[in-house]
């Protein structure tokens, strides 16, 4: 749990907007907006993912596939990304290790959604890759960047304390998905993983309209 809970979009969006911060501050705001916008529209696809099967079913039970996993995607997107800004002053070789090293560590908050039975391999590996281009796309980007604007420790000081301070913190961003979807589909309940699987599985119903008289003897009866 300890593992999973880095992924979690408490910790993993403020040391990404952390690492923006840092650019805009060390090398140039082109790099920051760019950052933001890949990680942006890669969010954007996950939580698209997750309202098409909340609120529709959209899915490939072959591949146990529901979503695509967050955790997987933050974790695998900004770690690398991180470690990339954090050591932008050093020697090509040295950044490619840092970015290499993120991506192992997103890795294993992916195994570790698997191991808490969160999600399945298919949607880890999903997030995984689109986690690793994001990464990757950025890290080609600002390669260039001119070196020695700021010392690796302080950034990579700050990005380790904010990681700290909010690991564990929870932030209900299931809950507002499932609100959204439902609001966008009219249903009254979620698609859910164990009765999507089974074959006598009923669609769950729309949301009526409301009727004040009918509303009423109900609640009289």
């Amino acid at each position: 749990m300890s593992v999973t809970a880095l992924g979690s979009i408490g910790v993993m969006l403020p040391v990404a907007l952390a690492a923006a911060a840092w650019l805009a501050l060390g090398y140039r705001w082109k790099y920051t907006f760019e950052w933001l916008g890949l990680l942006g529209a890669g969010s954007g696809a996950v939580a698209l993912s997750k309202i098409a099967f909340i609120g529709w079913g959209i899915g490939m039970r072959d591949l146990d596939f529901t979503g695509i996993s967050g955790h997987a995607f933050m974790a695998t997107s900004v770690l690398p990304v991180a470690l990339f800004v954090a050591l932008l002053p050093a020697r090509g070789a040295i950044r490619a290790g840092g970015v290499a090293i993120g991506l192992l560590l997103g890795a294993a908050v992916g195994g570790s959604r698997v191991a808490v039975n969160a999600h399945s391999w298919s949607e880890v590996v999903a997030g995984c890759i689109l986690g690793a281009f994001v990464a990757l796309a950025f890290a080609r980007i600002a390669w260039q960047a001119e070196p020695g604007k700021l010392s690796p420790t302080p950034v990579a000081a700050s990005l380790a304390a904010v990681v700290v301070a909010l690991h564990g913190v929870p932030v209900p961003t299931q809950h507002w998905i499932t609100e959204i979807a439902l609001g966008l589909s009219g249903h009254e309940r979620p698609y859910v993983r164990a009765r999507w699987k089974t074959k006598n599985y009923r669609i769950p119903e729309r949301r009526a309209e409301f009727d004040a008289p009918r509303a009423l003897a109900a609640a009289r009866a």
